[in-house]
């Protein structure tokens, strides 16, 4: 069964077409008009192996980097379904030259994040690096993940951003895998989780 997704938002503030395979490659296709968001973007499909396209475009930057994290999340939640068989929660440890960033997630269907972003307000490129932080708790009120992530140090926030949309990449990677152990059955003493 494909693990796939195609969600499409539009609002009075943005407009957003996102396609996604868990089982895929690596492999993107993304335009929101925000370049560094773009890159950014770019970095967690390379490293979670999704294939991942996403066109956005919207009236401020923010309202864009929030809708493509809302549907991103939904995208995650309808590709995995009901859950069966999927490792569930996952780590990743990424350094990127002076800075090192942990993830630890769950996929647990509870909503909750837990984000030590030391960022030194640097606008990347026109890219304000706070939008990191509510880029990725969108993502996991959406996609109702537990999602910590730990900028353990670092000097550039452009290296701190690309290693947090890394290790998230990989983390993911990780917690959507088929575990053939589990036989198709739920990972959870309740035998349930929520979509």
């Amino acid at each position: 069964m494909a693990r796939t997704a195609i969600i499409k938002r539009n609002t009075q503030e943005t407009s957003v077409g996102l396609e996604l395979n868990l089982d895929g490659r690596g492999k993107w296709e993304i335009t929101t008009g925000i370049r560094m968001f773009d890159h950014l973007l770019s970095q967690l499909a390379q490293h979670g192996k999704f294939d991942l396209k996403i066109a956005a475009n919207g009236t401020d930057m923010h309202h864009v980097i929030e809708d493509v994290a809302i549907c991103l999340g939904k995208a995650l939640g309808e590709a995995l379904g009901e859950k069966r068989g999927i490792v569930r929660m996952a780590d990743a440890l990424v350094p990127m030259d002076d800075a090192l960033v942990m993830v630890v997630l769950d996929l647990s269907g509870r909503a909750y994040s837990v984000l030590d972003l030391p960022f030194k307000d640097n606008d990347m490129a026109g890219f304000p690096s706070d939008m990191v932080r509510h880029f990725l708790e969108s993502l996991a009120a959406e996609a109702r993940m537990n999602l910590h992530v730990m900028v353990k140090y670092g000097t550039n926030d452009h290296h701190k951003a690309e290693a947090v949309f890394k290790a998230l990449g990989r983390a993911l990677d990780k917690a959507t895998r088929q575990d053939d152990r589990l036989g198709g059955e739920l990972p959870s003493t309740k035998e349930f989780l929520e979509k």
